[in-house]
């Protein structure tokens, strides 16, 4: 294959075919075309839509105002100044982009740390606070996860979403890396390179250090979610069309998914409103 690929197509479709016929292997792994636009033009356009006041309020939830600029982020076609910058302006009041701005120190701060790290960053940073040893998680992600075929309408769904748009809301992240980790026990770098192989956005500096931080291997505690959490933050979308319903993995309050997950206690069990909302901070866009 040449080098000097070529940079000027007529139109979408024309990228699509030659992206195909250049790179043959990748199109027998993944065929899918995200929705998806890159460049600089779709990142200005992307940034331009940004509200820092909706995304701190509303950034939770699937419907919510989040800011779609990871893949531009991740790539360098706008800079973390940029959209700072942005945020600021465009706020009534600093206050108001103060989440926004927050999350993106994040990004910054897992840069720094995989600067430091490198290819350490693929290594638990501590030990698991699940009770369990790393020789008691599979290391291979199972099958019916990485083809969708759970049986569990929402990781389905975030399963077929990260292979057809190579893109998840957060949350969707979140609950599916809680989902390989601590209810299927398998090693969160199965998931990890699971992510990284369809998103758009995949930085291993934040992909990977928030699958350790849901594993607990980067974080004082493990992060889980029971069905009525996801249900709120999802408007219930998934749950109602779910032959498991009221009798899926993640039924009950987290106190007994706690002794259900976790059944030899090895993380604190403080349930103080403060440090457990804390617990469950939401991490990234």
């Amino acid at each position: 294959m040449s080098h000097n690929m070529r940079r000027e197509f007529s139109n979408r479709d024309e990228l699509i075919v030659y992206l195909r016929e250049q790179f043959p292997q990748a199109t027998e792994t993944d065929n899918h075309i995200s929705e998806m636009l890159g460049g600089r033009k779709a990142a200005e356009a992307t940034l331009a839509k940004v509200d820092p006041f909706k995304y701190a309020k509303t950034r939770n939830f699937f419907k919510g105002a989040v800011t779609y600029l990871s893949p531009y982020l991740r790539y360098g076609v706008i800079s973390l100044r940029e959209v700072r910058d942005f945020a600021f302006a465009k706020a009534r009041n600093q206050s108001d982009a103060i989440k926004l701005v927050n999350e993106l120190g994040w990004r910054d701060y897992w840069q720094r740390l995989y600067l430091q790290l490198g290819d350490k960053i693929w290594e638990d940073q501590e030990e698991y606070k699940t009770g369990y040893n790393k020789s008691e998680y599979a290391p291979q992600l199972a099958a019916d996860i990485r083809e969708g075929k759970t049986g569990l309408v929402c990781i389905d769904s975030f399963s077929d979403d990260l292979r057809e748009i190579g893109y998840l809301h957060n949350h969707a992240r979140m609950w599916i890396a809680a989902y390989v980790v601590h209810f299927r026990r398998i090693r969160w770098q199965a998931g990890a390179k699971w992510f990284l192989e369809h998103l758009l956005d995949g930085d291993p500096a934040s992909n990977n250090m928030s699958w350790q931080w849901v594993a607990s291997t980067f974080s004082h505690k493990p992060y889980f979610f029971n069905r009525e959490n996801l249900e709120k933050y999802t408007e219930g979308v998934y749950c109602q069309k779910c032959p498991l319903y009221g009798n899926c993995d993640f039924e009950g309050s987290y106190e007994e998914l706690e002794r259900k997950l976790f059944p030899k206690g090895e993380f604190s069990r403080q349930r103080n409103s403060q440090s457990w909302q804390k617990g469950k901070r939401v991490k990234g866009k």
